[in-house]
């Protein structure tokens, strides 16, 4: 496992505020060498699976957001996860529960045919049980990720670092296909890669991410395998909590570091979220004495996850 010291968190944590900030703005901000913020980087990138993804935000891209749990024979599923990762719109995938259960976030466009929901997964034969729910509504995840790697600069590190994008923003056209997938792969590409890839000039690269981010339809996330932040544990808890409490309930656990994920969805249980912990004794604190806490928790799920399959994006 990779052993994380002072500027390497320091460095995680100025990634999750600006993907994109020069080495040497973070260098002067952390007291460092820019020399020394590169070869962190290449070395977190080397051993802790360290990257940096440009993605639309599904809620301001016009795209619809389906959580899809799947439960196939356990000879088969991990196969099948597999061919899942390799599609474009599948953003992230986890085997879950004893290798049996696979939860596939998908996006797509909202006016699409749901082609993955109403043909393709329906067709494959080893599936034994599918349900659908659709994301309503983010209240952690995506552009405000998980709080548990962003705690290691004071308050004016974290202002000299936040981005401020002025301007109304610009939605996503056609044209843009090309530069986001050149930012999936690597949101660090440099502004001539991304030109060359685009077919645009560099300044014209610059104008298009500065109206995208000012208007939050991309952001940039980061992404690190959790075992180097300390988490051994993950799992998915899907939840019911009566409609009228839902929005509190949900805000008051999207300030919680154990998750990365909070969301209302349709389906029995109204609210899901992926919690990150230590170890499994960490997580059954967490369930019985912060959750425990929230009378308005009907029901509570917990389904722990084996295996990311695929991330944020496809590598």
């Amino acid at each position: 496992m990779t052993t994380l010291d002072a500027v390497d968190r320091a460095l995680i944590h100025a990634l999750h505020l600006d993907g994109r900030a020069p080495f040497t703005k973070i260098g002067d901000v952390l007291g460092v060498s820019t020399q020394t913020v590169t070869r962190r980087y290449r070395r977190l990138r080397a051993e802790a699976s360290l990257r940096v993804v440009g993605l639309p935000d599904p809620q301001r891209a016009g795209q619809a957001e389906w959580m899809v749990r799947l439960t196939a024979a356990p000879h088969t599923a991990q196969d099948l996860a597999r061919s899942l990762a390799r599609r474009a719109d599948t953003a992230w995938i986890k085997l879950m529960s004893g290798g049996t259960e696979i939860c596939v976030n998908v996006q797509m466009p909202a006016a699409s045919d749901h082609a993955l929901l109403l043909r393709d997964i329906p067709r494959t034969a080893s599936i034994t049980a599918v349900s659908a729910h659709q994301l309503l509504h983010r209240y952690l995840g995506g552009p405000t990720a998980w709080l548990g790697r962003a705690n290691a600069l004071d308050a004016a590190q974290i202002a000299a670092l936040t981005p401020v994008h002025d301007g109304p923003g610009k939605p996503l056209t056609g044209d843009d296909a090309a530069l986001l997938a050149e930012l999936q792969r690597d949101g660090r590409t440099a502004l001539a890669d991304l030109a060359a890839a685009t077919g645009w000039s560099a300044a014209t690269v610059a104008r298009r991410l500065a109206d995208l981010q000012a208007g939050g339809t991309v952001f940039f996330d980061l992404e690190i395998d959790p075992e180097a932040l300390g988490v051994t544990t993950q799992a998915l808890l899907w939840m019911a909590v009566a409609p009228a409490q839902l929005d509190g309930v949900a805000r008051t656990l999207a300030t919680h570091e154990e998750l990365a994920l909070v969301a209302a969805t349709t389906g029995p249980a109204n609210l899901v979220a992926l919690a990150l912990c230590p170890d499994a004794a960490a997580l059954h604190h967490y369930l019985t004495h912060r959750l425990g806490a929230l009378e308005a928790i009907r029901t509570l799920e917990t389904a722990p996850v084996l295996r990311t399959v695929k991330a944020a994006a496809s590598r």
